[in-house]
C-alpha cells in the first residue's frame, strides 16, 4: 500500500493533518492554488487548481488517501467555489482509487434542540448547510455504488493553533492581549462545543485508514461544551492575558444583512450562537478510542496560536 497522502488546503486543518502524517514518516503533498507553504518540515507543496479534476488526478495518482481540507474563507463565495471543487476531488478519488477523507462541519444538521449525533439527518435550511449536506450525499452515493471509499469527519468550531481570524475564539486574541472587550456573536452564555483542530486532524487520518469506518460520518473528539464567555476567559488565563470583558454583539447589527452580504451569511448561522450547540462524540470515542486533548492544553495551544 502506498504511503503517499495528498491534501487539498493549507489552512489550520491542512497543516495539522500534514504535520501528523509527516511526523510519522509518511510522504505528504499539499495542494493549493498558490502553492502555499504550510511550514511543516518534509512536506511537499504543489500549486494547482484543485477544481481541475484532470490536474488534481495527476497529483493524486499513486496516493493512498486524498484529504479534503479545503476551507473557502469567504462565505459569500461558497455557492460558486465549493461545487466544482467538491466535484473535482470526488472525480480524482474515483480515477486514482485513493480513499477520500473529508473535513466536514456541523452545518448540514441545521438547528437542533439536542446534542448532535451522527444519526441525525442532514436537515439544514440555510444554503451553506444544504451545500455541505449535498456534498456528503454525492460522496456517500459514490461510496455505496462502489466507485470510491469515503469517510467524513465533522467537527464543531475550531480552537487550537493556526485557526486565526476564522475562529470564533482565536479572532479575539489580539483584543484579549490588549485588555479590550471581546464582542461575541449571539449569546455569551449558551453552551457550545469547541473542537481542537489537532483532534479533528488525528481522527481524519485514523478514519481514512480504517476501512471499517468508511461510508459514514464521524464526530471529532471534543471536550465538554462551554459558553463563549467561559472559553474566552480560559484562553485569556492560559495566555496570561488581562482578565477579559465579554459582551454579546447587539442583535440589531445582524439586521445589516440586507445590505452587507457577509453579515447576511453570518445571520443565517446565528442559531448556532443563540441556543445550545453541542456535539456528541460518543461513537468516535467508542470505535477509535481517541479522546480529546485535555482542555487546559487546548487553551494554551489556542493562546499561543
Amino acid at each position: 500500500m502506498s504511503d503517499l497522502h495528498v491534501l487539498v488546503g493549507a489552512g489550520a486543518m491542512g497543516r495539522e493533518v500534514a504535520a501528523h502524517l509527516a511526523e510519522r514518516g509518511s510522504r505528504v503533498v499539499v495542494v493549493t492554488r498558490s502553492g502555499t507553504d504550510t511550514g511543516v518540515a518534509g512536506v511537499e507543496h504543489v500549486a494547482a487548481d484543485a477544481s481541475d479534476a484532470d490536474r488534481l488526478s495527476e497529483v493524486v495518482t499513486g496516493a493512498n488517501v486524498l484529504y479534503n481540507c479545503a476551507n473557502p474563507g469567504d462565505y459569500t463565495k461558497w455557492v460558486s467555489v465549493w461545487p466544482p471543487l467538491a466535484s473535482a476531488m470526488l472525480a480524482a478519488a474515483e480515477r486514482t482509487d485513493a480513499t477520500y477523507a473529508i473535513t466536514g462541519n456541523l452545518y448540514p444538521y441545521g438547528p437542533l434542540d439536542e446534542p448532535m449525533t451522527e444519526a441525525h439527518p442532514d436537515a439544514a435550511t440555510d444554503k451553506k448547510g444544504r451545500l455541505r449536506a449535498a456534498m456528503w450525499a454525492d460522496t456517500l452515493a459514490a461510496h455505496r455504488e462502489g466507485r470510491i471509499r469515503a469517510v467524513e469527519v465533522r467537527a464543531s468550531d475550531y480552537v487550537g493553533p493556526g485557526v486565526g481570524d476564522n475562529g470564533h475564539i482565536s479572532r479575539h486574541l489580539a483584543t484579549l492581549k490588549a485588555g479590550k472587550r471581546a464582542w461575541v456573536v449571539g449569546s455569551a452564555d449558551q453552551p457550545h462545543s469547541f473542537t481542537d483542530v489537532g483532534d479533528a486532524a488525528r481522527l481524519l487520518v485514523a478514519a481514512a485508514e480504517d476501512e471499517s469506518s468508511h461510508g459514514r460520518i464521524w464526530h471529532a473528539p471534543t471536550n465538554a461544551p462551554l459558553t463563549q464567555r467561559q472559553v474566552i476567559t480560559d484562553v485569556a488565563r492560559a495566555g496570561d492575558f488581562p482578565q477579559p470583558k465579554v459582551s454579546a454583539m447587539p442583535g440589531a447589527l445582524l439586521t445589516l444583512g440586507s445590505v452587507v452580504p457577509f453579515v447576511r451569511e453570518l445571520r443565517d448561522m446565528a442559531y448556532q450562537w443563540t441556543r445550545p450547540y453541542v456535539l456528541d462524540d460518543t461513537a468516535t470515542r467508542t470505535h477509535f478510542g481517541i479522546e480529546p486533548t485535555p482542555w487546559d492544553e487546548v487553551c494554551h495551544r489556542t493562546a499561543a496560536g
